[in-house]
């Protein structure tokens, strides 16, 4: 089912012309909407369902520096920044606390990772620092493990998922942007080769420039135009629970299990790791770049053929601007949450924390986390069509960085002098592989 998500109106009426269309209204497309916005542009965000209803609100909320591909790691700093400010400036609570990081460890080989991954860090000014098994037992107090060690990032925070996308697009709304949600783009309108509109279920809307923050659907709508994109799903599994006594006021990971601290007082819990790969004519055919990152992930892994083989935002489907498309037939993207994985979250809860056993499931989800071959977002523009941008492919990552993408987003389509080098996120690594080795650190 779908988390609790903050409602967001839409607005009725169209707008005839616009000088950038968002498709997607997720974290990526309504953090864009609102930069562009206060920066006196006009934008339509064009959502097919409802605003931050899909992975923007089934992540686990962490705002993290730590253990982030270093390519991706001045991202993450402009996006913590951004983090410690964005309530005021939104003008209502994303939930955001500074409230650290714990990630614990026996394992000898990922202690090391992380201890050289620290060292990297250090040298662009990130406060972390390898603890011992002592010092992680009493930053969480009450654990039944005992860990060889682990890694603190005491400025890394958390943030409510369900509030943050929601509140970007009512803040880009308040700067002049136009929202509309049960509204699908079926096709972006090229004119001598340049963007020139899109055409939606309702009507067209003429634009100079389109991007497209779709998520797990972005790479369908891309390759629909011939813009190469590579892009795979996994099937992820989380649930909330009640109010629980406070074992972290932050986000603490091991293993199998990771949490995070709710403003309601319970927590987010995670199966780290563990997924449904569904089997698709996509996924077969991409099975070459994507084939190192499943090798490192496939113990975790399960696999499913279902309705998504056919449906799914990695299926073979056609369509054109008459429609319908199959951004209509799924509104919301909506996997139910595997049951094995809810039955082994609980049982991992209580033996990690027995102070949490008597922990029940307040509500569940399933989510699709949307990857590219090396893990890294592709954000700017697609060189061959002038006026098409692309935020998407974010891994898992997007909800952390959101605000920081939306801001590079931003200035790339304007055109002015981006706050983050561009390079590591570009299009065109999708079609001649120069930087698409293995999956950094996620």
């Amino acid at each position: 089912m779908t988390p609790p998500v903050r409602a967001v109106p839409s607005d009725a009426q169209l707008p005839a012309r616009v000088d950038v269309a968002i498709v997607g209204g997720g974290i990526a497309g309504a953090s864009t909407a609102w930069e562009l916005a206060r920066a006196g542009l006009r934008v339509a965000l064009l959502e097919k369902g409802r605003i931050g209803a899909e992975q923007s609100c089934r992540n686990w909320g962490w705002c993290r520096q730590q253990n982030r591909d270093e390519r991706e790691l001045p991202l993450a700093m402009l996006a913590l920044r951004m983090w410690e400010t964005l309530s005021h400036d939104l003008g209502g609570d994303t939930g955001f606390r500074r409230a650290g990081l714990v990630y614990a460890s026996n394992d000898e080989a990922e202690l090391a990772q992380w201890e050289e991954w620290g060292r990297m860090a250090r040298g662009y000014g990130v406060d972390t620092r390898m603890i011992s098994g002592a010092e992680v037992a009493g930053m969480v107090p009450g654990a039944a493990p005992r860990w060889r060690g682990g890694v603190h990032s005491p400025t890394d925070g958390r943030a409510e998922p369900a509030l943050a996308a929601p509140l970007m697009a009512e803040a880009a709304r308040s700067h002049g942007a136009t929202v509309h949600q049960s509204c699908a783009v079926r096709e972006i309108e090229f004119s001598a080769g340049r963007v020139s509109g899109v055409l939606t279920e309702r009507g067209r809307i003429g634009c100079d420039a389109v991007l497209v923050a779709g998520g797990a659907w972005a790479g369908m709508l891309l390759r629909h135009h011939g813009v190469p994109f590579l892009q795979a799903s996994i099937q992820s599994t989380s649930f909330a629970t009640g109010p629980m006594p406070e074992i972290t006021a932050g986000g603490f990971s091991a293993q199998d299990i990771t949490i995070r601290r709710r403003l309601d007082g319970g927590y987010t819990v995670g199966t780290s790791g563990f997924g449904r790969l569904h089997v698709s004519p996509r996924g077969i055919m991409q099975m070459r770049p994507f084939w190192k990152t499943f090798v490192k992930r496939r113990a975790k892994l399960s696999y499913a053929i279902g309705s998504s083989f056919f449906t799914g935002p990695d299926s073979l489907q056609r369509w054109n601007a008459a429609g319908p498309s199959p951004f209509e037939r799924a509104r919301i993207l909506d996997p139910r949450p595997e049951p094995r994985l809810l039955k082994r979250g609980l049982a991992d809860l209580a033996r990690t924390f027995p102070a949490l056993a008597g922990a029940q499931v307040a509500h569940s989800w399933g989510g699709m986390v949307d990857c590219t071959p090396d893990a890294i977002a592709v954000i700017g523009p697609v060189a061959s069509r002038p006026g098409l941008f692309v935020s998407a492919g974010h891994s898992g990552h997007g909800f952390g960085i959101g605000p920081a993408a939306g801001r590079l987003a931003a200035e790339l389509i304007r055109g002015v002098t981006p706050s983050v080098d561009p390079a590591p996120f570009r299009h065109g690594r999708m079609i001649d592989g120069s930087d698409l080795g293995e999956m950094g650190m996620m």
